[in-house]
């Protein structure tokens, strides 16, 4: 065994990869870097900065491989090729910038140095250089230099060329390599554990998939095969990290379960064969119960994936052809729905889970698992208040959505029953009833709070939003839509008032009550016969007392965002530093912790196989990356002027902080 020491220009590596030379063994992960990770690369080597180690592994023994996420397929090698351990990454980074993918789109302003991604501002000044067109194999400098000559830079074109020439010269920038020689496969999975675990941190579920690559080449490509079918299904959701901790789930079918990952390291390869075929035996019965009998098209409604896996568990430790009683099967569906409009998983969710896959031990499974609920007696009801402040992030989305399919509901322009999303995606379609540029705009000064709650959403297509609401009040377009279609979307005609926009708020106070009620009758379709319907009752009943409330301001391309907190009878005020907060986002993508400054201290915002945890005032504020990123949107889609921001900056909070969810944003709990 030995370790070769090279250098390699990063011209020469992207030809490699291009003609199959350097591949991705299975045991590597898949490309995760935003565009702002891409272009602080971009920007290093321009700067000259070191651009770090790549580990490669040289084997006469043919590797199972994973495709690269270059956007065009690699070529026949004509050498063994090198297996890429360590700096994927990126080089799939500049790879997919030389190669102008469109999701690498980096730009280069001559003037101040800086490196971004296209965007709409980039397009139109002329200042603004795409990388590609300059490291390219058809980049023309002179046509270039001339073009910005003639821009009115306030550097000189001196100046200008020498800037081109050091953007230019990045492909011949080095990488220094290693190349492991006569290793075998297993051994080179521990290197590569340990190697990535100083980087980018190994998730457990990283861990498992290297392990189980190792024993069994090719498996994770049966994992990606099942999750691509199940993507076919509208279930994007099921992919790999889903799987293993589904295997996880299902190694045993009786005793005390564990959520945790890890346990599949140590797990026989025949037990986790067992586990597999349960895992898929499961996925066979129960996507075709919640989209025929839930009506549950795509994974996209779902607040988390995690709610299946009771369900896979449960099905999967049966034989194929086993039947379900169909009070049993009913009571499942019921506490899905029950589950998943309490957020059952929306924190931390492993605990929950192994109390919930060990509750099918039970005698009374559906009892058991509503008991971890503590709804076993009294059932699970929606009230208005409920649904007050709660908006596409609320884990009542679903219930909102599966009310009005139940009912009948129909896209009001292309007629037929409505659907979740557009076809082939997983991105929720929907509307505001009352349209909100027209909202923003009216001298009631609605919040974006108030615009964005879940009672202004209908479930209608792209279509129907643009050719029949458009930016009309519901009292101008209302008699274009059938009586009985408006009811089963809920919509409230009792009161001609609150179609205007006059009557916005009142609108909001009618529709949750018209959207309560539906989902509630929803969830006694399939409630229990031992719930008394007498007795249920909302988890809710008691004062609110909790509230979380994130406001944009912004001026320019200055931005802060305001955290308002109550907790109890405490009220907390404090800024959250928007640019750090960024930026921490962009590295927890790569599984990296940051600090972020809160109320003008450090604040850790934290990374773990649950999502990502920013400590602000009396809350540990928890979600996922895609749930942070859209509260960010939602919090500056109408910012307010940076002037008026409050300047007073509370002390930062010295109790002890609980966990709020991002999903609650703006809602009062008790």
């Amino acid at each position: 065994m030995a370790v070769e020491r090279t250098n390699r220009d990063i011209k020469s590596l992207i030809g490699q990869i291009a003609d199959g030379e350097i591949m991705l063994p299975e045991i590597q992960r898949g490309y995760v870097w935003r565009a702002s990770q891409v272009a602080k690369l971009v920007e290093s080597l321009y700067l000259g900065y070191p651009a770090g180690t790549l580990l490669l592994w040289k084997t006469d023994e043919g590797a199972e491989t994973r495709t690269a996420a270059t956007g065009s397929s690699q070529g026949l090698p004509s050498v063994m090729p090198l297996y890429l351990l360590d700096g994927q990454q990126r080089l799939t980074s500049l790879y997919r910038v030389f190669k102008d993918h469109p999701a690498a789109q980096i730009v280069f302003n001559i003037e101040t140095e800086a490196f971004q991604n296209q965007s709409n501002a980039t397009l139109r000044s002329p200042k603004w250089v795409r990388v590609y067109d300059v490291v390219g194999p058809e980049a023309d400098s002179f046509t270039l230099q001339m073009q910005l000559r003639s821009a009115g830079l306030s550097i000189d074109n001196a100046e200008i060329g020498r800037r081109l020439k050091a953007l230019e010269s990045i492909s011949q920038r080095d990488f220094h390599m290693e190349v492991l020689h006569g290793f075998g496969y297993e051994e080179v999975t521990q290197i590569f554990v340990r190697v990535n675990s100083g980087g980018r941190p190994l998730k457990t579920t990283d861990l498992a998939m290297a392990t189980l690559s190792a024993r069994s080449p090719g498996f994770l490509g049966e994992l990606e095969k099942e999750s691509a079918r199940w993507a076919d299904h509208g279930y994007r959701a099921v992919d790999t990290n889903f799987l293993i901790k589904a295997i996880t789930l299902s190694l045993s079918i009786s005793g005390k379960r564990t959520s945790s990952v890890s346990r599949l390291t140590t797990a026989s390869r025949e037990s986790v064969a067992e586990g597999w075929e349960r895992v898929r035996r499961g996925l066979e019965r129960v996507v075709p119960l919640l989209s025929e009998q839930l009506l549950v098209p795509t994974s996209a409604l779902l607040s988390s994936v995690s709610v299946l896996h009771p369900l896979i568990v449960f099905y999967g430790r049966l034989p194929a052809s086993a039947k379900v009683d169909p009070e049993v099967e009913k009571g499942l569906l019921y506490w899905f729905l029950a589950a998943s409009g309490s957020n059952r998983y929306g924190g931390a969710t492993d605990s929950a889970l192994t109390q919930d896959v060990n509750a099918l031990d039970s005698d009374e499974p559906v009892r058991a698992l509503l008991a971890n609920l503590r709804l076993d007696e009294k059932g699970f009801r929606v009230s208005a208040r409920d649904l007050s402040g709660r908006n596409i992030q609320s884990p009542y989305i679903m219930l909102s959505y599966l009310a009005a399919a139940h009912s009948g509901a129909e896209d009001w322009w292309a007629g037929g029953p409505i659907s979740a999303v557009a076809e082939g995606t997983d991105k929720l379609q929907y509307s505001s009833l009352h349209p909100a540029g027209q909202l923003r705009n009216h001298p009631n000064k609605y919040s974006s709070a108030e615009i964005n709650e879940l009672a202004n959403i209908v479930f209608v297509s792209p279509q129907t939003a643009k050719n029949m609401i458009g930016n009309r009040s519901p009292a101008e377009y209302i008699g274009e839509v059938q009586a009985d279609d408006l009811a089963a979307h809920a919509v409230p005609t009792a009161d001609p008032r609150v179609l205007e926009f006059d009557g916005f708020r009142e609108f909001l106070v009618a529709r949750r009550a018209l959207l309560a009620g539906r989902i509630n009758a929803l969830l006694e379709r399939f409630r229990p016969s031992f719930i008394d319907a007498g007795d249920a009752s909302s988890a809710s009943s008691e004062a609110p007392r909790r509230s979380l409330v994130l406001t944009g301001y912004g001026a320019g391309s200055r931005t802060m965002l305001l955290a308002e907190a109550q907790a109890g009878t405490q009220h907390w005020v404090g800024r959250i530093d928007t640019a750090e907060l960024d930026a921490a986002l962009d590295a927890a993508a790569s599984g990296l912790d940051s600090d972020v400054t809160v109320a003008g201290e450090s604040a850790p915002l934290a990374v773990d196989e649950d999502g990502i945890t920013l400590p602000v005032g009396p809350f540990r504020l928890r979600g996922t990356a895609d749930q942070w990123r859209l509260a960010l949107k939602e919090a500056f889609s109408d910012a307010l002027p940076a002037a008026d921001c409050p300047e007073q900056e509370l002390q930062a909070w010295v109790g002890e902080a609980e966990e709020f969810l991002l999903t609650d944003l703006g809602v009062q709990r008790p």
